[in-house]
């Protein structure tokens, strides 16, 4: 029996023959069935025939209007900002899948546990995109909101929600593009949807909210520490990597350690940071996009590099073996395009450690060709550092100025303390 208080998000229990089940109501695929959320957090549906009763226990909460959570003046004020992923999405039984929120107030109550600590005065959506469809001119934009925000005085710190698969190229990014960075920029994600009892998307937006009032002002990523739902860290943005295309904690710090351990309630600082500031973020959003990230494969043919002079392109990182060996097979053609104005630079295939070409004679030889060995910079944020570099007109006014600019730690990319 489907009654009137039979709508999405109502308290019900529907009574079957022998059993029955308590939860909240959710939007259904079709006319002839009923989805419900569990205690647990798992969804399950029944035909309508099968039901012999709905018992109606509580009625939805009226929703909140965005003008109504933006005037809480007992709480620190936020800029949030969102760019898509799972994170900023709801499941659609008729399509199978996820669907992007579509509305700010469809977010701010989907995510209750965000308003805990923090007010948001400031929301907006340059954009909804998968993450992997994202390019420089998407960070170009999320970073000129970030400046509006960070210099409104109102404002204690940003969150910005994304898409996973290349969260790390924008935290990258931003970590260049924000200098004289005066307060928290917090990256957050999802792995599993919130419809999901596994879903990590409530703790981290808690941990995201606590960090974006704190005092440290740099650009990190905030995500789960474990797979159990224990605490966060905070991570710089430049030192991360996506190390699991499933787990909860997806992201790891490579070569680096956290700013802070973060639970719902606490945040415990583990190494220094910049502090919150006076003044005015500047933003430097240049970006010269004829670069390329190569992972070099054994046997791989050196003449793969004339794709790169045909097409005009003005750097690449090249992903070695080990300390930063290749075959020496690419030795004169990568002294060919160097010498016709590529700059290069090398990374290691290892996650941990270095790149030195003083140990083995080949690596010797492979820097007299001019390539830059970047210390222990990991390969997708070398990859937007040198775009970043090369956008820079006046940096480019010869290879040893560029070299500086690769081997200068802008935003904590080179971990100048030996560790291996």
């Amino acid at each position: 029996m489907v009654t009137k208080n039979s709508k999405p998000g109502n308290h019900v229990e529907i009574i079957l023959p022998k059993i029955s089940y308590k939860g909240i109501l959710l939007e259904s695929p079709e006319q002839g069935i009923l989805m419900l959320k569990l205690k647990s957090g798992y969804n399950i549906g029944f035909n309508k025939k099968d039901i012999l009763r709905i018992k109606f226990i509580k009625k939805i909460d009226d929703p909140k209007k965005l003008s109504e959570l933006k005037n809480d003046s007992m709480k620190p004020n936020i800029g949030l900002i969102i760019t898509g992923g799972t994170i900023a999405s709801k499941v659609d039984y008729s399509k199978g899948g996820v669907t992007p929120l579509t509305s700010a107030e469809d977010f701010f109550n989907f995510y209750p546990e965000l308003f805990e600590n923090v007010n948001v005065l400031k929301f907006e959506i340059p954009f909804m995109k998968d993450s992997s469809e994202m390019d420089f001119k998407d960070w170009q934009k999320i970073a000129k909101t970030c400046e509006n925000f960070l210099n409104n005085e109102n404002i204690r710190g940003v969150i910005i929600l994304h898409g996973t698969d290349t969260l790390h190229y924008s935290s990258a990014a931003l970590s260049f593009f924000l200098q004289n960075l005066t307060k928290p920029v917090v990256l957050t994600y999802s792995q599993r949807s919130s419809d999901r009892a596994s879903s990590d998307s409530h703790l981290n937006l808690r941990c995201a909210s606590l960090m974006a009032i704190s005092d440290v002002a740099e650009v990190m990523v905030v995500g789960h520490s474990s797979t159990n739902d224990e605490f966060c860290y905070a991570m710089p943005g430049t030192k991360i990597r996506k190390m699991h295309s499933s787990k909860r904690d997806a992201f790891k710090l490579i070569n680096s350690k956290p700013f802070a351990k973060i639970s719902s309630s606490n945040i415990e600082i583990l190494s220094d940071y910049n502090s919150r500031k006076k003044g005015k973020v500047k933003l430097d959003k240049s970006f010269e996009n004829k670069i390329d990230l190569i992972k070099y494969s054994p046997g791989q043919d050196p003449e793969i590099l004339d794709y790169y002079l045909k097409n005009k392109y003005k750097g690449l990182i090249l992903e070695m073996f080990g300390l930063g060996q290749i075959s020496r097979k690419w030795l004169r053609k990568l002294k060919e395009i160097q010498n016709k104005g590529i700059f290069v630079c090398a990374t290691s295939q290892t996650i941990y450690g270095r790149v030195n070409p003083k140990v083995y004679s080949v690596g010797i030889d492979l820097e007299k060709t001019g390539i830059v060995y970047l210390e222990d910079i990991h390969s997708e944020t070398a990859f937007v550092k040198l775009g970043w570099v090369l956008g820079h007109k006046d940096w480019c006014i010869s290879r040893e100025l560029i070299k500086e600019k690769m081997l200068k730690n802008f935003s904590r990319e080179i971990n100048l303390r030996i560790e291996e």
